[in-house]
C-alpha cells in the first residue's frame, strides 16, 4: 500500500503561480496561455516507444511536435542561457550519465553548491511530480523557470535578464527559424515558448530498451544473466520490500501515463538521518515538510526511478551514498547509522521512517545478484541516442 497522500497548501501554490506569472508578464502573458490553435501541431509526434510501453501524459497547451523537441534540444545545450555563458541545462544533466552529473550535489553557473543531487531526466515525462521534494511542482514548463531564473540557489542565474535572452534569440537566425517552425505565432520568440520547447525535449527522453526490458517484455531469455534473474526475484520479494517504492514500468511509485485512470504520487522517509533522535533531518533537506509544514512529512522524498541506476551515482537526495552496495546496506540495516559529526544519529530509529524500510538479512552472494539486476536496467541506446545529444557536437 502507498503512504498517505500529501496535503497541498494553497498559499504555497499561490506563491508558485505568482512566480511563474511574474516572469511571463514581462514578455506577454497572453502567449503563455496559448491554446492549441496557437501552436504548430501539424503532425503527431513519434515517441519511438516499444509496443508494451504506454505514452506519457502531455499537457493540452503544449502538444509534442518534432520541431518543438528539436528546438528544445538546442536550448537544453545552450550555454547562453546562463549568466556566465558557459553553463547549460546539460551541465547538470549529462546524457552519458542518464542525464545526471556524477556529483554529490549540483553546482550552479556561479559555482554555488546546491542542497540536492541532480535527478535523472530519463522518463521524466512519466513522473507526476518533479524534483526531490516539492509536491506542487507538477509541470515541466513551470519547473524550467526555476533553474533559469531562481536565486536560492543560483543555477543559470538569468533573473532580470528576460529581455536580453529574447533579443539574442531573435537576432540569431537559426533560433529565429526554429522558433518560427515550432510555434505558429506572429512573435514566437518568448520565454513561455522557450520553456515549452525545453519541456518538450525533456519529455522526449524515454528509456525502455535495457537488457532487462528485452528479457522481461520481449522474451529474450538470455538478455540478462542468471545472477540478474536471481536479483530480480530478491528485488520483488517481501523480504527485501524494494518493489513497494520502485515498481511498475518506471521503477517508481510516483507514476502517470495514458493508461492510468489516476496519478500515483508518493514520498518516503527511508531513515537516512535521525539527527536529534526525534526524527530530524539536516535543516537544508527536510523533505516535503518544507512545503506542507506537517511534522510527519519530515525527511520524506520522492522515490526516483531505478532505470539506469548504475550510471547515476552518488545516490539519495543529497548524494550521501556513493555506491549501489552502500545503498543496499542502508536498506539492509533498516536505516543508516551515522556515528559521528553534526548529523550523527540512528536512522533505523527515526519515528517518521517508512514502514517498508524494516531491514533484512542478505548474503554477499545475494547482494551481488541484486547489483546485477540493477545493472541490467542500464539502457545503452538511451545514453548514446543522437536525438538526445548536444547538437553543437554534430
Amino acid at each position: 500500500m502507498s503512504e498517505r497522500s500529501v496535503g497541498l497548501r494553497q498559499r504555497i501554490l499561490n506563491l508558485l503561480v505568482a512566480f511563474s506569472l511574474s516572469v511571463c508578464l514581462s514578455i506577454g502573458l497572453s502567449q503563455a496561455m496559448a491554446t492549441d490553435l496557437d501552436i504548430a501541431a501539424t503532425t503527431e509526434y513519434s515517441w519511438n516507444l516499444p509496443d508494451w510501453t504506454p505514452k506519457p501524459v502531455v499537457p493540452d497547451n503544449n502538444p509534442m511536435t518534432a520541431p518543438k523537441v528539436e528546438l528544445g534540444r538546442h536550448l537544453f545545450y545552450e550555454p547562453r542561457l546562463s549568466i556566465t555563458g558557459e553553463y547549460s541545462c546539460a551541465s547538470c544533466h549529462k546524457q552519458s550519465l542518464a542525464f545526471t552529473d556524477g556529483k554529490k550535489v549540483a553546482l550552479g553557473s556561479t559555482d554555488e553548491s546546491h542542497a540536492r543531487n541532480s535527478m535523472s531526466l530519463a522518463n521524466v515525462a512519466y513522473s507526476p511530480v518533479l524534483t526531490w521534494a516539492n509536491p506542487l511542482m507538477t509541470s515541466l514548463e513551470n519547473q524550467a523557470l526555476i533553474p533559469i531564473f531562481g536565486e536560492h540557489p543560483v543555477e543559470m542565474g538569468m533573473v532580470g535578464k528576460e529581455q536580453q535572452m529574447i533579443e539574442w534569440m531573435q537576432n540569431d537566425p537559426e533560433y529565429q527559424r526554429m522558433f518560427e517552425v515550432a510555434f505558429d505565432e506572429e512573435q514566437p520568440v518568448n520565454i513561455a515558448n522557450l520553456t515549452k520547447a525545453i519541456a518538450s525535449f525533456q519529455r522526449s527522453l524515454v528509456s525502455f530498451k535495457s537488457p532487462y526490458d528485452r528479457y522481461r517484455y520481449q522474451g529474450e531469455t538470455t538478455a540478462i544473466s542468471a545472477a540478474a534473474k536471481r536479483g530480480e526475484r530478491l528485488f520483488n520479494s517481501e523480504r527485501m520490500e524494494c518493489f513497494h517504492c520502485h515498481s511498475g514500468i518506471n521503477f517508481s511509485d510516483s507514476i502517470q501515463h495514458e493508461n492510468l485512470a489516476f496519478t500515483e504520487t508518493a514520498f518516503h522517509n527511508t531513515g537516512l538521518y535521525n539527527v536529534d533522535g526525534q526524527g530530524s533531518y539536516p535543516p537544508e533537506n527536510i523533505g516535503i515538510k518544507e512545503i506542507t509544514q506537517e511534522s510527519g512529512d519530515m525527511g520524506r522524498f520522492k522515490a526516483p526511478s531505478l532505470r539506469n541506476i548504475a550510471l547515476t551515482a552518488p545516490y539519495m537526495h543529497d548524494g550521501s551514498i556513493e555506491t549501489l552496495r552502500e545503498a543496499i546496506a542502508h536498506y539492509q540495516a533498516g536505516g543508516r547509522t551515522i556515528t559521528e559529526g553534526e548529523y550523527a544519529g540512528v536512522g533505523s530509529a527515526n519515528p517518521y521512517k517508512s514502514g517498508f524500510v524494516k531491514g533484512f538479512e542478505v548474503t554477499e552472494s545475494e547482494i551481488g545478484d541484486l547489483v546485477a539486476f540493477l545493472e541490467s536496467l542500464t539502457d545503452e541506446e538511451f545514453i548514446t541516442n543522437p536525438n538526445y545529444s548536444d547538437p553543437n557536437l554534430e
